[in-house]
């Protein structure tokens, strides 16, 4: 099967997931279980908050971002850089750059259809799609605010080989950290948790995991051979956006019942008028 046909094959299951899920097969109408997720004024308010500062934050630390002059140019040499990173500085790919962004778009595709039935089987509609908005606004805000205060040049910077242009952007002092490994893990992280919870029995489950976590490292690995990230980079980002991926779905889970309750035992004395006693009761509380 060619390569576009198989991409497009694994779409239409991602958009029909329940219909290979181990549970409805057995039980056609139930193919969603009751939704894992719920807003809350007070987590919301506070994430929304978080992206608000973070957004303006960031806007004011652009603004005072100054691009590199040729003069400065003539300072940076590759043996600067640490072992571990300075591979990238050799890397100018205007096609991997291309295919970094096609690899992001591609994500949001695919985590865009997996989350689509959960929109129309809940009445907490805005549910995923709220949490999505934050998994995606908080890495990216907040990587954009690490960037304008780091000043890390990007390895192009130290090619000869690269084009002059992107030299003297401001873009070329935004090195750290990736925010395309960063939104591209979250995505990733986030569309197989969220696949996870709504489908638990589905054998589909690692199948979402390897294809999303493949679009992530395929976005990530044409950065670095696009030259515009040190490894270093991709790897903070990675980890930032799946952290957020992870834990901004995990704020928001429903309690089992199981955890929504405790129990206390209850010990009295008791006296019949001939006898006497204890007698402990045990009492479960909701909280």
């Amino acid at each position: 099967m060619k390569p576009r046909r198989l991409f497009i094959s694994f779409l239409l299951v991602l958009t029909f997931p329940h219909a290979y899920s181990q549970d409805t097969l057995s039980q056609p109408e139930t193919r969603l279980r009751p939704n894992p997720y719920r807003l809350s004024w007070k987590t919301d308010g506070i994430l929304m908050g978080a992206v608000g500062i973070t957004g303006a934050t960031s806007l004011i630390l652009e603004q005072q971002v100054k691009p590199f002059t040729q003069a400065d140019l003539s300072r940076f040499d590759r043996s600067q850089v640490n072992a571990f990173d300075r591979g990238a500085t050799y890397n100018w790919s205007p096609n991997a750059f291309t295919l970094s962004d096609q690899a992001l778009t591609a994500n949001f595709v695919a985590t865009g259809l997996l989350a689509l039935p959960t929109l129309f089987r809940h009445k907490g509609w805005a549910t995923v799609p709220l949490m999505y908005i934050e998994v995606l606004a908080l890495p990216t805000l907040f990587q954009q605010t690490v960037k304008n205060i780091a000043l890390r040049t990007r390895p192009y910077v130290y090619n000869p080989d690269a084009p002059l242009d992107p030299k003297l952007a401001p873009n070329g002092r935004q090195s750290f950290f990736s925010g395309h490994a960063g939104t591209a893990f979250a995505s990733a992280v986030f569309a197989a948790e969220i696949f996870r919870h709504y489908y638990p029995n589905s054998k589909l489950k690692p199948v979402v995991w390897v294809v999303m976590l493949g679009l992530a490292s395929t976005t990530s690995l044409m950065r670095y051979e696009a030259g515009y990230h040190f490894p270093s980079d991709i790897l903070v980002g990675a980890a930032v956006g799946a952290f957020a991926g992870w834990g901004i779905p995990k704020l928001h889970e429903v309690r089992k019942e199981s955890d929504a309750t405790t129990s206390r035992v209850r010990v009295q004395p008791w006296y019949n008028g001939s006898a006497t006693g204890i007698n402990a009761r045990l009492l479960v509380f909701s909280r």
